[in-house]
């Protein structure tokens, strides 16, 4: 019997309007190497897409971390953290983390979005106000929207905009929420000033430092380095960007951490990661603190780009960090300078709508400590050919 409902009419329009749109978007199947290789559908490229900015997703005593503890514990945890899923490699990285950060405990996630969920919704409530920056990562702002609580945004890096927002809510409860590093824009919020405009109002402030984790920062503790947890009490970090595994924490004080033990429901619901997982993390953690030279590579790597891209006259955005984004403007241009640099050998994706605001797609590089100048000296040749047809 064919069904009388809209819905499947409906899919089926958005996906002819994403199409038409240049905005239609489809999984890509790859492989890759500790080189900076990628083997895809399209054949071998030179991957500029990964978040893995140190390279230790192929550093071989991190994965060899991980067949250890596969060999020694099997490869799940079997149930949820609080039904006996924690395992001794979780409480030891929940440790060590707390440690590195300078803060009293860290609660583990899955990903990052499910500890971006589980902390505002697990803290938010009908009635309270969270102010986000409009730049912010897409969990955030699902986040906001299933706490319930009423959601205000700001222009993105707007400290006038966002002491508005914080006066307006004086009175209630309210959280500030930002990214340290924003994914698209690789810009650096004004953490400091933020931290100030929330202790002047009685917000709470919360940084997601997913892609500053690691990369920047004394011993790599990332953007939020300098904060201390009176001026930041909530910090969310991913493990599946620079730490090059998966999974992701929230870092607080006590009171924090134990309340969303009870009240995190991606954190009290779900199965708690592999325990290889946390074995590799714990290696990838040794590294990221113990070997700042890394850090110094991506550094170098980045330098180097930004100089041989103003010496071809490719034009950059003002930012010193691994995501260089390429302004394009429309979505079919840049998904076709995308698939050029692919012909050309290289992974650069397009970044179109609704990832990225209408009229400002882009070609995302992303630069690794892995990549070798000779890499990068041959990406930069292909989009200047790129940009001049």
């Amino acid at each position: 019997m064919q069904s009388n409902s809209p819905l499947p009419g409906r899919v089926a329009a958005a996906r002819l309007e994403r199409a038409n749109a240049g905005l239609l978007r489809r999984v890509k199947t790859a492989r890759r190497f500790a080189d900076r290789r990628l083997q895809t559908a399209q054949g071998e490229l030179i991957d500029f897409a990964s978040n893995d900015y140190l390279g230790l997703s192929q550093e071989h005593t991190v994965v060899e971390a991980m067949v250890a503890a596969a060999r020694e514990y099997g490869s799940g945890a079997g149930a949820a953290h609080l039904l006996g899923g924690h395992h001794p490699l979780h409480q030891q990285l929940s440790e060590q983390l707390a440690d590195w950060l300078g803060r009293d405990k860290v609660l583990l996630f899955a990903t990052g979005y499910m500890a971006n969920l589980g902390t505002i919704a697990g803290l938010l409530e009908r009635g309270d106000i969270c102010i986000q920056d409009k730049l912010n990562h897409a969990s955030l702002i699902d986040a906001a929207r299933l706490s319930g609580a009423e959601l205000k945004r700001y222009p993105h890096a707007d400290l006038a905009a966002a002491e508005r927002r914080l006066a307006q809510s004086e009175g209630r409860v309210s959280m500030l929420i930002t990214d340290g590093v924003f994914s698209m824009d690789g810009d650096v919020a004004p953490l400091t000033d933020l931290a100030k405009l929330c202790q002047r109002y009685g917000s709470v402030l919360m940084v997601d430092d997913a892609h500053g984790l690691g990369v920047c920062g004394e011993q790599g503790r990332g953007s939020c380095a300098d904060l201390s947890s009176q001026q930041l009490p909530l910090l969310m970090g991913t493990l599946g960007k620079a730490f090059g595994q998966s999974g992701a924490f929230v870092a607080a004080d006590g009171h924090w951490i134990d309340h969303l033990t009870q009240s995190a429901r991606p954190f009290v619901y779900s199965t708690a990661p592999p325990p290889p997982v946390a074995a590799a993390n714990l290696a990838a953690l040794a590294i990221i603190r113990d070997q700042p030279q890394r850090r110094q590579r991506l550094q170098d790597n980045i330098a180097h780009f930004r100089r041989l891209a103003t010496q071809v006259g490719i034009e950059l955005q003002d930012v010193h960090g691994p995501i260089q984004p390429l302004m394009i403007g429309d979505a079919s241009q840049a998904l076709k300078l995308a698939t050029r640099l692919g012909d050309a050998g290289f992974y650069v994706p397009a970044i179109r709508p609704p990832t990225v605001p209408a009229g400002s797609a882009r070609l995302r590089v992303t630069l690794s400590a892995a990549h070798s100048r000779q890499q990068i000296e041959a990406l930069l040749g292909a989009l200047e050919t790129v940009h001049a047809h």
